[in-house]
């Protein structure tokens, strides 16, 4: 008989005097047995002591978290409150009678959250106001409440001489006064208090640590936050009497302790409360573990630590388990929930269970001795072999080993056989598994799951069905094997139907299985079905069951892809809308949203396409091309905040409208009074010719000082200094101002009049033709943007110079404007669009193979010599995607036949631009010389540019604009 793949030969031995072999090889059987009986025995008892204590540690770890989200769900309700009376009127009312008015809001929020003890007001004066219930026999005797009265109002009023007054109202549950009590001691200021201090500076919501409250004896927190407008702090009591009652319910045994403490060792919640608090000079504190005299949990203060959270110990000869758990509701460094468990109740049910095993054992030991005798010699080696082989399929290893020769037991060879096809079964529904899981593409991984399962079950051949709803018909998605002809490759469906169970033939030899595919919710998914020669195999019940734990397992990987697909659908339709919404806003930019995305995807596709050249190593995986793709159409999305008027700027003086008709009805009126001056002079008895000639020049000149400004307002070209010179000596130019400029104005600008001007000027007033007001300058007040270096607020790296002011509308200051229509202040309010795509993308939360969408989205106008905006990244600091991106943008900007402010561009004084903008290290020179002979812009010209902007380009003549390569 032949050995094990790892066995000897065994050799023959002379005869010598000794035990017959048959009782040799039982006797070591039987020894064996019990060495590994005590073994398994002993180890098995310390696995079962140490899953026991692991179960028990678990256990009170998953205590703790209830505990934990107990605690943080008790804050919930607080937290919406004060968030919400931070907004209330009563966070603003300035007098006792207006807070009362607003008093039911404080009282409905006691009446529906019990564990609310007090809802407080502390204003910057120093008034106070609070509401509490008065549903505790101990609060009711202590402020002498009124039988019908349901809650009292305190409060504290500074009063017009300085003095401070006190007062008690006692309420019913409607909210009838029906008591109102003087307090002349009660001179209680809440800016002293540390719920006030504590948000006094500070916009987030505060909470203290646990205290007892003095009035009720009830433990809790105090909640404060300051109000919206920052006048007052609203401050809640939260009482934590369930936190010390739900310490009870999550016993893991019944002698289980439980206790809640902070780093000075003080018990802050315990199943019996009344232990726990002591009363001092004043108020009533907690009582330390060593003063609680609970014998279990005394000493864990010393066994327990961070490094070792777990401990065993003794007490009164006693063994116990100890667990530590860090508690952090209240940000409070050193809180932990401690947790001691008698080890008698933990181990009770495992003595039991030892005595069991070793009884079992014994029994068995008795029963395989017979058997030990005959066979033990006979089906060692086999045994051997089979166990080696379960060795390997329990590492995982499910590769058939060597052939070997058969061992004389049927049952033997029949096993060896049953475990070969069990490791074959195991490792094709792996790869079945790994293959749903990760293929994500539908139709290759149904391909792929239908050829193996194919080799495991011997089918002949398997097809997937998957259901069109919206047609009606099934549409076969993937195939293996042998199909009959009559398997067509689309078919009307009836959703409705039922498919015909078990097994049916469809041809000669050949029969055929349908299993709809349903995912999670039940929603048809399609069809699998198997086509095989209806052997006993195949019809096994077993067979059938596999087949259809297959269907399930398939039917919820489609599920799963088609809803990753649809949510991928729908979150590219709410990009697209947000872009199409930016290009609609102006109808000077349409389109832009759109032309970037498709020029910068078409630029990066084709460097990924190429496999020479100085990209040759850029590529960019699925995931990488999908992020690229949204970081182009949301590289704009902040321009949602963009003013419109500013965006479509197309004159200097515009704002809402062009204010140009204003300076032309400044000179209607100067022509106006030449004619009135001309008119008097006659009739004062001057030369009439000599009149009209002096009349006609000034005419003549209003006409051409008046085209001059009209020409700067629509800023064509570069002006020069005799320009701004000429313009401010026709500003000087005065004209009569009959009528108070201070009607009719919004309380903002007639703000800003009075504080440049505190008395109105005795009319008619002489006022200058052109003229920058000091109302025009609108001054940054709470909406000072932090894109500034070193400002505290600034999260992101901005890196911007931010304007003097928020808004300039100085006649002269626009009028001068060198270049185009925008003045530094409209200039920055437009590029603020980049921070607030920035800022608005870095709130989304993006999973992980699209984070960087937001850096990419919000790079395109950055610059390689470190000085774009808005966080003057330096090159190093651009990656390949952010380069294309600032590229697609400047260049589709170039081209654009949409912009107020200037003409469109053809496609060779675009690249030339680009050409010196790369000289200037604005854009990337290698990306920029790839994509003039790339030929990308061609196809985008076309596509895109208007026919009369497609000329000729001299790719040669533009390349010498470039800086030599490094």
């Amino acid at each position: 008989m032949t050995t094990g793949p790892h066995s000897a030969k065994t050799p023959v031995l002379p005869p010598l005097p000794g035990w017959p072999i048959r009782f040799s090889i039982a006797s070591v059987v039987v020894v064996a047995m019990l060495v590994l009986a005590v073994a398994v025995l002993a180890l098995g008892s310390y696995g079962s002591r140490q899953n026991a204590i692991a179960t028990a540690t678990h256990t009170a770890r998953d205590a703790g978290k209830l505990v934990t989200e107990q605690a943080r769900r008790m804050l919930e309700p607080a937290q919406a409150t004060v968030r919400q009376l931070g907004f209330d009127p009563i966070a603003t009312a300035t007098t006792l009678e207006e807070r009362l008015q607003r008093i039911y809001v404080l009282s409905e929020e006691l009446a529906i959250n019990e564990l609310v003890s007090a809802i407080y007001v502390g204003y910057d004066n120093g008034d106070f106001v609070l509401a509490r219930p008065l549903d505790r026999p101990e609060v009711r005797r202590r402020f002498d409440a009124p039988p019908m009265a349901n809650f009292l109002v305190q409060s504290v009023t500074r009063q017009p001489d300085g003095s401070r007054r006190g007062e008690y109202r006692f309420f019913t549950a409607n909210g009838k006064n029906i008591e109102r009590r003087p307090q002349p001691d009660y001179h209680f200021d809440p800016r002293t208090r540390p719920w006030y201090q504590a948000v006094a500076h500070s916009g987030a919501s505060e909470l203290s640590l646990p205290y007892v409250f003095f009035t009720t004896l009830q433990v809790g927190i105090t909640l404060s936050q300051r109000s919206r407008d920052g006048g007052a702090v609203i401050g809640i009591d939260v009482v934590l009497d369930d936190l010390a009652s739900s310490l009870s319910d999550l016993r893991v045994t019944p002698r289980t302790q439980l206790a809640l403490v902070n780093a000075q060792n003080e018990v802050l919640a315990f199943p019996d409360m009344t232990r726990v608090l002591k009363r001092g000079d004043s108020s009533f504190d907690f009582k330390t573990l060593q003063e609680l005299d609970e014998p279990s949990l005394t000493p864990l203060n010393d066994l327990l630590s961070a490094d070792s959270p777990t401990a065993l110990y003794q007490v009164q000869g006693q063994e116990w388990l100890g667990v530590s758990m860090d508690f952090d509701v209240w940000r409070s460094p050193g809180m932990r929930l401690l947790v001691a468990m008698p080890g008698s109740e933990l181990m009770g049910e495992l003595e039991r269970r030892r005595l069991q095993v070793i009884a079992l054992i014994i029994a068995v030991v008795l029963l395989l001795l017979p058997l030990g005798w005959w066979a033990g010699a006979g089906i060692g080696h086999s045994l051997d072999r089979l166990s080696w082989r379960a060795h390997r399929i329990g590492r995982f290893d499910f590769a058939r080993p060597a052939p070997t020769e058969p061992s004389w037991v049927r049952e033997v060879n029949q096993l060896s056989t049953a475990m070969d096809g069990m490791g074959r079964t195991i490792e094709t529904f792996l790869r079945i598994s790994e293959t749903m899981a990760t293929e994500p593409h539908v139709e290759r991984m149904l391909g792929a799951v239908l050829q193996q399962f194919l080799a495991a079950t011997r089918c002949d051949g398997a097809a997937v069905y998957l259901w069109n709803e919206s047609a009606g018909h099934m549409t076969r998605a993937a195939a293996e094997g042998q199909l009959p002809v009559a398997m067509v490759g689309r078919f009307a469906f009836d959703a409705q139907r039922t498919v015909r169970a078990g097994i049916r033939r469809v041809d000669e030899d050949v029969h055929q299985m349908e299993l709809e595919l349903r995912g999670r919710t039940g929603q048809l998914q399609g069809l699998l079905v198997l086509n095989h020669q209806g052997d006993d195999e195949h019809a096994d019940e077993a067979f059938i069951a596999f087949a259809k734990r297959l269907s399930g397992m398939l039917a919820v990987s489609i599920e799963t892809r088609q809803l990753i697909d649809a949510q991928k659908n729908l979150l590219d339709a709410v990009i697209r809308l947000m872009a199409d919404a930016i290009d609609a806003k102006s109808p000077y930019t349409g389109g832009h949203c759109e032309r970037v995305p498709q020029l910068a995807t078409m630029l990066a596709d084709r460097m990924h396409a190429d496999r020479d050249g100085p990209y040759a190593s850029f590529a960019m995986t699925e995931d990488e091309r999908y992020a690229f793709y949204l970081a182009a159409w949301l590289h704009d999305c902040g321009k949602v905040t963009s003013p419109e008027h500013i965006v479509d700027k197309a004159t200097k003086l515009e704002v809402i409208y062009n204010r140009i008709h204003e300076l032309r009805l400044r000179f209607e009126v100067l022509w106006r009074d030449a004619e009135i001056a001309h008119l008097q002079r006659v009739a004062g008895g001057a030369n009439t010719p000599a009149s009209e000639a002096e009349r006609d020049a000034r005419h003549a000149q209003l006409q051409d000082d008046f085209a001059f400004v009209a020409q700067c307002n629509v800023g064509g070209e570069f002006m020069a200094d005799a320009a701004i010179e000429r313009l401010h000596t026709i500003a000087r130019q005065t004209w009569q101002r009959h009528f108070d400029n201070r009607l009719g104005l919004s309380s903002e600008e007639l703000k800003r009049v009075q504080a440049a001007e505190p008395q109105a000027p005795t009319l008619p007033v002489a006022e200058a033709l052109l003229a920058d007001r000091p109302e025009h300058l609108v001054p940054w007040t709470n909406d000072r943007p932090p894109v500034e270096k070193g400002h505290p607020d600034n999260h992101y790296g901005f890196d911007m110079v931010l304007p003097p002011h928020k808004q300039n509308m100085g006649e002269l200051h626009n009028l001068g404007i060198r270049r185009g229509t925008l003045t530094d202040e409209d200039r920055f309010k437009i590029n603020d669009h980049i921070v607030q795509t920035y800022i608005m993308l870095k709130g989304l939360p993006w999973p992980r193979p699209l984070a960087q969408v937001p850096d990419i989205a919000a790079s395109h106008h950055e610059k390689m010599d470190g000085k774009g905006y808005p966080r003057r990244l330096s090159a190093e600091q651009l990656g390949t995607a952010d380069r294309i991106m600032a590229l697609a943008d400047i260049f589709e900007a170039l081209t654009a036949a949409d912009r107020p402010y200037k003409a469109p561009k053809s496609l060779s004084e675009s690249l030339k631009i680009m050409a010196f903008m790369c000289k200037d290290q604005h854009l990337d020179t290698e990306l920029f010389r790839y994509f003039l002979h790339s030929g990308v812009w061609r196809d985008f010209a076309l596509r895109f540019m208007l026919p009369g902007q497609v000329d000729e380009v001299d790719i040669a003549a533009i390349e010498k604009l470039l800086p030599a390569s490094a």
